[in-house]
């Protein structure tokens, strides 16, 4: 995978931050089924299975965020956007929440980190800076069951 997408502008900031590639914060309750599959691809392009940079909001959804990993779960099916779930290194009591990923290449300091569910963001391809590293694919289809579980996500949607 390419170790760098797109790179910050001259002021720091990370291409999914603004329209028209802005990572954003959807309701996963409201984008009807989820077809995930696990298809990572050495070709430096992002893909379900895969660990990318981009910009995120915060919770406060006041215009701040953050550039940090996600792991890309799905792909749009007509408009190739993908769905991804916000990961962490900073361990939470909140277990229902989130779910261990362990360890690997997307964390410098080879810190464990884990998916946080409650969190779904729509990134555009566009809006990535860098691709990181593919997650395992015992750890993707853990995070994917408890996804599955939480929100119903089934069948050829998205």
């Amino acid at each position: 995978m390419a170790e760098h997408e797109h790179e910050h502008d001259e002021w720091g900031n990370s291409p999914g931050r603004f329209p028209p590639y802005e990572t954003i914060e959807i309701d996963p309750h409201d984008i009807g089924p989820v077809h995930t599959i696990y298809a990572p691809k050495h070709d430096g392009l992002p893909d379900p299975g895969e660990i990318v940079w981009t910009w995120v909001p915060y919770e406060e959804h006041d215009g701040r965020g953050k550039d940090r990993p996600v792991l890309l779960v799905a792909r749009g099916k007509h408009t190739g956007m993908l769905l991804g779930i916000k990961l962490t290194s900073k361990w939470h009591a909140d277990a229902e929440n989130w779910v261990s990923i362990g360890t690997g290449g997307w964390d410098r300091e080879a810190r464990e980190s884990w998916a946080v569910i409650d969190r779904v963001v729509r990134v555009h391809p566009e809006g990535i800076r860098r691709e990181g590293h593919e997650l395992e694919r015992g750890d993707y289809d853990n995070v994917i069951g408890h996804l599955h579980k939480r929100y119903g996500w089934t069948g050829e949607g998205f």
